[in-house]
């Protein structure tokens, strides 16, 4: 009897076999993905584990990543993506859903409105879940405290090339069983003007506190050729669980050929509870070189330190060292 792993490799091994013959029918079918892997240690003496690194079983030495295989179809006005993860990172970002990571039909009723229902990753934040869409290999505080993903519907406005609008009913984030058992939900809104993005979430989380707000800013600019500047913003506040946090990150980014980028992101985060915060800094210096087209890897050292809360075990400065092979295809 084949196992539960056998049995996801058997089924993703017949979907690709399935795209593959699709596309050689030239069909609307496609197929991307990614694989990443990593070495990471702590350089602070007396300190375990690692910082920032998303999974469910950080590695002091060598840890794997995810697998990641996208599977979409796209045909006249409607389409369907099936996003699956495998692996350590795909199961710290989303571990209910087991090897989903998104799982969506969209219909677009003109070129103004879409109409999206199923599950897709949240719209808050500058940073994603696929490492392929991240300038830095480990993630910000930011991202580890909002919602990874929202099962729900929403709709997608285009007003013109620079505005669009999106509103949203989605499950609570937080719920572990992948069914809403307790009849709550959440809000979403995001306005944006020419890739600048104001997002907000509001409802219950899945952890009993029904009155989460969430406000998130998100963008960017060239300030030349060669050099950009992202910013991340965000609030988060429960009266009901009488705390929550906010903080902001910048994302400093030089290309300095086709093939190298080197990035910092200084990173302020804290959270509160009554009238008690605690803050922590985090500084990230990563290298980004292209091996080929589709292989980057990513050298990172990254720092972390605070005044009121310790950040691994009893230690309020730790510096790491990491780095990453990252394969997208």
């Amino acid at each position: 009897m084949l196992t539960r792993k056998q049995c996801k490799l058997s089924i993703l091994m017949c979907l690709i076999q399935v795209v593959i013959f699709a596309q050689e029918k030239k069909s609307n079918l496609s197929f991307s993905g990614s694989v990443d892997v990593y070495g990471t240690t702590n350089l602070s003496e007396n300190s375990r584990g690692t910082i920032g690194i998303l999974s469910d079983v950080p590695a002091h030495g060598f840890g794997l990543g995810m697998a990641n295989t996208v599977i979409s179809y796209d045909f006249e006005k409607a389409g369907i993506v099936a996003d699956l993860a495998f692996g350590p990172r795909a199961n710290a970002a989303n571990a209910y859903q087991g090897s989903i990571n998104q799982l969506y039909v969209y219909y677009r009723l003109d070129e103004k409105f879409t109409f999206t229902l199923g599950q897709f990753n949240t719209f808050l934040g500058y940073e994603v879940i696929s490492p392929v869409d991240n300038f830095n290999y480990s993630v910000s505080y930011l991202f580890n405290a909002g919602p990874f993903s929202h099962t729900g519907f929403k709709v997608d406005y285009k007003a013109s090339e620079d505005w669009s609008l999106m509103l949203a009913v989605t499950n609570p984030h937080g719920i572990t069983a992948g069914t809403n058992i307790t009849n709550d939900f959440q809000l979403g809104f995001q306005a944006g003007f020419k890739e600048q993005f104001l997002n907000v979430v509001y409802g219950a989380d899945g952890s009993g506190f029904d009155d989460v707000l969430y406000v998130d800013y998100t963008g960017g600019f060239d300030a030349t050729d060669s050099f950009f500047i992202g910013i991340n913003a965000a609030y988060s506040n429960s009266s009901d669980a009488d705390g929550g946090y906010y903080g902001g990150a910048l994302y400093l980014q030089n290309k300095f050929t086709e093939t190298f980028s080197l990035g910092l992101r200084p990173e302020y985060f804290a959270t509160t509870s009554g009238s008690a915060e605690a803050a922590i800094l985090a500084f990230t210096l990563s290298a980004n070189q292209k091996l080929t087209k589709n292989l980057n890897v990513i050298g990172e050292v990254r720092l972390d330190t605070s005044d009121d809360v310790p950040v691994i075990g009893t230690r309020d400065n730790v510096a790491g060292l990491t780095f990453a092979a990252v394969y997208k295809f």
